[in-house]
């Protein structure tokens, strides 16, 4: 069985001035309704995907951008499960899903609150919803 392991880095941000500060990764997933690429033009689309590249670039100046990736449609997608050592493997597209993860972004943060007000200005939160995950051991 595989076993993740996830770590809060502490980071020096000012060597200089000897002051640091203790961040926590926060995942943030863009989940969006399934129909909604479909229902854009490409010309929108493009747009769409300009504007979450920028913001990302945005993160990155900022230095609390850690990850970041945008995911193709179901599709494209598989389901996996492994009962009693069977792996059973499902085609995407499917029919039950209201939703899809769109893409994330992976980010560093002081506190939630301020992992919540960047997901805020995600332009994503404009169409769809912005999920604000801390990064941390499953089970708990």
């Amino acid at each position: 069985m595989g076993m993740f392991v996830f770590v809060n880095i502490e980071i020096d941000l000012n060597a200089s001035k000897n002051i640091r500060r203790l961040v926590v990764a926060y995942l943030l997933l863009v989940v969006e309704p399934v129909e909604q690429r479909g229902q854009r033009t490409e010309e929108e689309g493009r747009e769409a995907y300009r504007q979450m590249g920028e913001f990302a670039e945005g993160l990155k100046a900022r230095g609390v951008l850690r990850a970041v990736e945008s995911l193709t449609s179901l599709r494209d997608a598989a389901r996996v499960s492994a009962t009693n050592g069977d792996a059973r493997v499902i085609d995407g597209p499917f029919a039950e899903a209201k939703e899809m993860i769109g893409g994330f972004f992976l980010i560093d943060c002081e506190t939630r609150a301020e992992a919540v007000a960047i997901a805020a200005e995600c332009p994503a939160a404009k169409w769809c919803t912005v999920e604000v995950r801390k990064v941390g051991p499953c089970y708990t």
